[in-house]
């Protein structure tokens, strides 16, 4: 254990320190490369934004990034789990922050640490630079001068500013309690209300419970001294607003026939007596972290009756502040409003408790690895995952903006605005977390071939450590592998090394050899070549798969694609349907994932084989809940004066007659597949216009796999395969010498893939 997290902290530290350091960057958005540009950009072409903007300060929205800049603002005083650590030692924490805004919302950040602890003299300083952004989120500053800080900014500035650590937990709890009394049936304006801690989230949270009717005198508020009572002359004034005379002083006696635990202190406050001792259906919100109030499993073991919310992303119903605050700001941003009011923050509750009453997207269901993920005691606030937080959330504090007259930029058209909201998006990066999610909801026995390989090893280490892989079976000579393990101090617990060449595995051989013979003696194999074999990795990771002793297999690194693959045919082989497989590589993009095949196996297929390769792609990409929008390539327009044209036209009408609502078009080059205005200009006709070509299938593996390459060898996009195309069970073969990157990235895929199966 100890040796784990030592491993953590060195992953973790060289995780921020590499090139280039920390986590965010500034890019450009406007081109540079001539002189011209530069004279654009900076003099003299400056010069007239600057007068525009002097003449009207509102024009500073359209002419600058201001309307998408938002400052994360810290001195360090109360920083998560840490403490007090001061403005310098926070900084990752703030470009943390910074990066969850970019990757949720689009939202551009700078982070902004501030070595000031006098609340006078730090509202200064964000005064004076406040005229830079177009909103203000306040972080890990300690109560109570973050309460003065905020209410001071607020006052006094023209922007939006909240203080995300108290307003955050606020608003995801209390979508949380409406719906959980929504479901036990109580009447919020009755229910009897237990708050155990008294900061700056607590109090915030409480005010915003009472907002949405719990009645103040029926809360109990507890700070670390005990129940806050009137006799007490140590409360501050924001204590003081939750100050009750009232004869019960224990947190044991005022849980007794309470509905309702907001935990907002440390772990193990809430005892099993405690929690027997309240009301029927009770509803605990043990949000402390890591360690909530009362562990989750134990709470529903000696209550089932109770609906639990915590802090944590491995038990249901996260109060999860990213469900909140990106889409927040992105609203108040986008109406420039001058202020985030509580009808705003109140709009944001509403919202977040509606969407998760509503049916959920297949997406989501297949990201948690459930069938049906519907509102309920497992359910009642939606998933960090759900796309759909922007388009709810994001306008819905946009409309309270403009209702509530503080939105100078009201907006007109709101389906203009949701599509806008989407492309906002991070796709490039959401489709990867929402990958490596789902592969930890059920994670599988996973082989690996190249067992020698420090890269292969790396791999596996962080694998297990995601809780992706259940059980890493490496494969290769167990003291290589045991002496790289040493050497780079790998911590992997869980790992089976297996050596096909030790004795111990003769057994084992003989039967593999056995099987592998009878299926291929009519092919030539004798049973000499058939144990011969079965002593190679590849045909032995193989047919641990083929007989369900793994989930599955990934092999490739050391040897070229198809030495690697022909031990996979050999041993698993093609599915019935199959007529030869094909391998489909996975762009993660910032317009959304494209699938590119075949990259890796038909040298040069037939317009059948064409077909076959669209529709078993088609089939892949709608297992991730994405429409396929299939273009089919050429180095020509829709002219078939070529023998590749011709054939990719003949796959294409094949198609039209077979499924006549698949959504394939061609042939097409790549330009006017990737861009939906060309295409539609020169081609209106196209089934592929107002559609975003997102698979395309390419008329050659020479054109499919140097395509590939060219994008891969250039290093910005990130990559997911090649996946293997119609075998029977999960096996798939890297590119030669993959990066761990792309070794994790595939077997998280060979997860995914094993799940489906078994489903």
């Amino acid at each position: 254990m100890r040796k784990s997290i030592n491993n953590f902290r060195k992953e973790s530290l060289n995780y921020h320190s590499q090139f280039p350091s920390g986590k965010i960057q500034i890019s450009p958005t406007k081109k540079y490369s001539s002189q011209r540009d530069l004279s654009l950009a900076y003099s003299p072409g400056v010069a007239e934004p600057c007068k525009e903007i002097a003449k009207c300060p509102k024009n500073v929205y359209k002419y600058t990034s201001k309307g998408n800049l938002v400052a994360v603002i810290t001195n360090g005083s109360a920083v998560l789990g840490l403490g007090n650590i001061g403005a310098l030692a926070s900084k990752p924490v703030m470009e943390g922050k910074a990066l969850l805004f970019k990757i949720f919302s689009g939202i551009d950040v700078f982070d902004i640490e501030i070595e000031e602890s006098d609340p006078e003299k730090f509202i200064s300083v964000v005064k004076a630079i406040a005229p830079t952004f177009g909103g203000i989120n306040l972080e890990d500053i300690k109560s109570p001068e973050a309460f003065e800080i905020e209410r001071r900014l607020k006052s006094e500035l023209s922007i939006p500013v909240m203080h995300d650590d108290q307003h955050g937990t606020a608003i995801i709890s209390g979508a949380a309690l409406l719906n959980a009394v929504t479901y036990v049936r109580k009447n919020i304006h009755e229910i009897k209300m237990v708050v155990c801690g008294a900061g700056s989230a607590a109090i915030s949270c409480t005010r915003t419970y009472k907002k949405l009717g719990v009645k103040a005198e029926n809360i109990l508020m507890f700070d670390s001294k005990g129940l806050l009572h009137y006799s007490r002359n140590d409360l501050n004034e924001e204590k003081k607003e939750f100050s009750v005379n009232s004869s019960v002083l224990s947190l044991e006696e005022a849980l007794k026939n309470s509905d309702v635990f907001i935990g907002l202190s440390t772990g193990g406050k809430l005892t099993p007596n405690m929690l027997i001792s309240m009301e029927k259906d009770p509803i605990v919100f043990a949000m402390a972290n890591p360690d909530p109030e009362i562990d989750y499993n134990l709470a529903i073991k000696i209550r089932p009756d109770v609906i639990i919310a915590t802090g944590r992303s491995d038990y249901p119903n996260q109060v999860n502040n990213v469900l909140g605050f990106p889409y927040i700001f992105r609203g108040a941003l986008d109406v420039h409003a001058s202020i985030i009011n509580d009808e705003m923050k109140l709009a944001a509750v509403y919202a977040i408790a509606s969407l998760a009453k509503e049916p959920v997207p297949e997406q989501v269901n297949i990201v948690y690895n459930k069938k049906n993920i519907s509102f309920g005691k497992e359910y009642i606030i939606p998933k960090p995952f759900d796309n759909r937080l922007i388009t709810r959330v994001a306008p819905a504090v946009a409309k309270a903006a403009m209702d509530s007259g503080v939105a100078r930029n009201p907006i007109l058209d709101w389906k203009i605005y949701q599509e806008k909201l989407l492309d906002r998006m991070g796709y490039e990066s959401k489709m990867l977390r929402m990958i490596h999610n789902r592969a930890r909801t059920n994670p599988k026995i996973v082989v690996f071939c190249d067992g020698e390989e420090y890269d292969i090893l790396k791999s596996v280490q962080i694998l297990s450590e995601e809780g992706i892989v259940s059980i890493p079976i490496v494969l290769g000579n167990e003291d290589r592998i045991r002496h790289i393990i040493h050497k780079n101090n790998l911590d992997i617990e869980s790992i089976k090394i297996v050596d096909p060449e030790k004795e111990k595995y003769r057994i084992q051989i003989e039967k593999y050899a056995q099987i592998l013979w009878e299926r291929r003696n009519r092919k030539g194999l004798t049973k000499y070549d058939a144990k011969i074999r079965m002593r190679t990795n590849d045909h032995f990771g193989a047919m641990m798969v083929d007989q369900g002793e793994a989930d599955a297999v990934i092999t490739g690194y050391s040897r070229s694609f198809s030495l690697s693959l022909r031990p996979l045919l050999e041993v698993i082989g093609k599915t019935d349907s199959t007529h030869k497989t094909a391998g489909m590589m996975i762009l993660l993009t910032k317009r959304g994932p494209l699938f590119l095949a075949d990259t890796a196996v038909i040298p040069n297929p037939t317009s059948e084989e064409l077909a076959r390769i669209a529709i078993m792609a088609s089939c892949v990409v709608k297992g991730f809940d994405i429409e396929p929008h299939i273009a089919m390539l050429s180095f020509q327009n829709f002219s078939s004066n070529s023998r590749t044209s011709s054939k990719v036209s003949k796959t294409v009408s094949f198609l039209h007659k077979k499924y006549p609502d698949l959504i394939v078009d061609g042939e097409l080059q790549p330009d006017f597949a990737l861009n939906e205005f060309l295409l539609a200009s020169k081609f209106p006709f196209s089934k592929l216009v107002k559609k975003r070509a997102n698979i395309f299938i390419f008329p050659n593996l020479e054109s499919g796999n140097l395509t590939y390459k060219f994008i891969r060898g250039l290093g910005e996009i990130q990559t997911i395969g090649p996946v293997l195309l119609g075998m029977k069970k999960p096996a798939h073969v890297m590119q030669i010498q993959s990066s761990i990157e792309e070794i994790v990235n595939l077997a998280t895929l060979s997860v995914i893939d094993a799940q489906i199966r078994k489903n």
